[in-house]
């Protein structure tokens, strides 16, 4: 009998330090639940036992959610964080939480929200962000959930969405995403679409509106009419030296990107190097070549016309040039190979086989006298140069460069095509 009392007192004694002092605990309809609403609290409270299944954090002062913030409580199925003032949720604050069903982050100021927090939440059914300040939804942010039926986004300061951002909601029958200041370009063309296909209830569509451009400020986004709208496409292109003419000392790579779509594409330039990967955002140089940031001459110089020049070109420039184009709708990417080598006579043999067998393959080749560009935009282009010495075995060169081609090498210029 005493020992039955002992351990009637231990459980006791045990059930009074798993919950935190401000809060409420118990067992209701087989839940452990934890209550800390109403407390004023700044920061969740440790302390909770292992297997509560409910807890309540609403109306708080709590600020953030730091990494780990619920690692306390892993059987957790609901977590009501509503009305708070929280503003930045951390990655992995709940990623611990693979049994959550219900999340509620409603009325607070969310705006920095690291959405791989979601990623483990395979079991979530309901999700309430509404009342935030979210500007950004990732594409991939949901793709994880595959048991959500309701969500709620209401009230953020989301612009646009990114296209298929609600494909994997295989089973979403609720979204509210009313109240949001949207942008009715090309980018949001799809989610127009898809709201008036969805079998997903979407209430309120008359207050999912636009809020620009001014002329569409205020139109329902399901009445909008159609846009002009375009993915982006990417075209490179250069003009090669021609056979014969006399090449200044110094390598220069001269390169030119077209890109077409609606709305216009932004254009940049990807290099990869063996000594690295060099990213540029065009332009970089005025029309006059100098750099338009205070800072020294860019080595690589990107014009606003799509032209990329890299003057002294050698060998720590060989690499893979790329162009991308990138627009609401998506991006185009195309790439070319450059290669520097200085073969004799047995490396000149290799070159020629190379060739050789790329014409038996059916891939075209190219003479130097005419401007190249990919016969088929799955082609690259691999360019290369063969130095002053191989030139002069094979007798040399003589003339003038003529003016307007774009110096590409020091000598001969072999162009073949090749697809990978």
């Amino acid at each position: 009998m005493q020992e039955l009392c002992l351990l009637c007192w231990a459980v006791l004694l045990s059930l009074g330090q798993a919950c935190p002092e401000p809060c409420d605990c118990g067992e209701k309809y087989g839940f452990q639940i934890a209550n800390c609403a109403y407390r004023d609290l700044e920061a969740v409270p440790p302390g909770f036992l292992a297997n509560v299944t409910t807890l309540s954090l609403s109306v708080n002062r709590l600020s953030s959610l730091p990494e780990g913030a619920f690692r306390e409580v892993p059987l957790l199925q609901s977590l009501w964080l509503a009305h708070n003032e929280i503003r930045t949720v951390a990655a992995g604050a709940l990623t611990s939480l693979g049994h959550l069903k219900s999340l509620d982050l409603s009325h607070n100021f969310i705006s920095d929200f690291a959405w791989s927090n979601l990623h483990n939440l395979s079991a979530l059914q309901l999700l309430k962000m509404d009342n935030n300040e979210l500007t950004f939804i990732p594409r991939d942010a949901f793709h994880s959930l595959h048991a959500l039926h309701s969500l709620q986004l209401n009230h953020n300061c989301l612009h646009t969405l990114a296209e298929g951002t609600f494909a994997p909601l295989t089973v979403l029958s609720h979204l509210q995403i009313n109240n949001n200041p949207f942008q009715c370009t090309c980018g949001i063309m799809w989610f127009k679409t898809w709201a008036l296909t969805t079998a997903t209830s979407i209430p309120e569509q008359d207050n999912i509106t636009c809020t620009s451009p001014d002329v569409l400020k205020g139109t329902p986004l399901t009445r909008l009419l159609p846009l002009p709208c375009s993915a982006p496409l990417a075209q490179l292109t250069y003009q090669p030296s021609q056979d014969g003419a006399e090449l200044w000392p110094g390598f220069m790579l001269a390169l030119h990107c077209d890109v077409e779509g609606q709305p216009a594409p932004q254009l940049h330039w990807h290099i990869q190097m063996p000594g690295g990967t060099v990213e540029i955002t065009s332009p970089n140089v005025g029309a006059d070549g100098h750099a338009l940031a205070a800072s020294s001459q860019p080595r690589f110089q990107a014009f606003a016309n799509g032209s990329l020049f890299i003057p002294g070109f050698g060998k720590p420039e060989e690499g893979t040039y790329s162009c991308v184009a990138t627009n609401e709708l998506g991006s185009a990417k195309r790439s070319v190979n450059v290669a520097l080598a200085t073969p004799g006579k047995r490396g000149e043999d290799v070159l020629r086989r190379r060739l050789n067998g790329k014409s038996a393959e059916g891939k075209g080749c190219y003479t130097v006298d005419n401007e190249v560009q990919p016969s088929d935009p799955e082609d690259n282009v691999v360019i290369i140069y063969l130095s002053r010495e191989a030139a002069e075995v094979r007798g040399g060169v003589s003339g003038q460069q003529p003016p307007g081609l774009l110096l590409l090498g020091q000598s001969l210029l072999l162009l073949l095509f090749t697809s990978f």
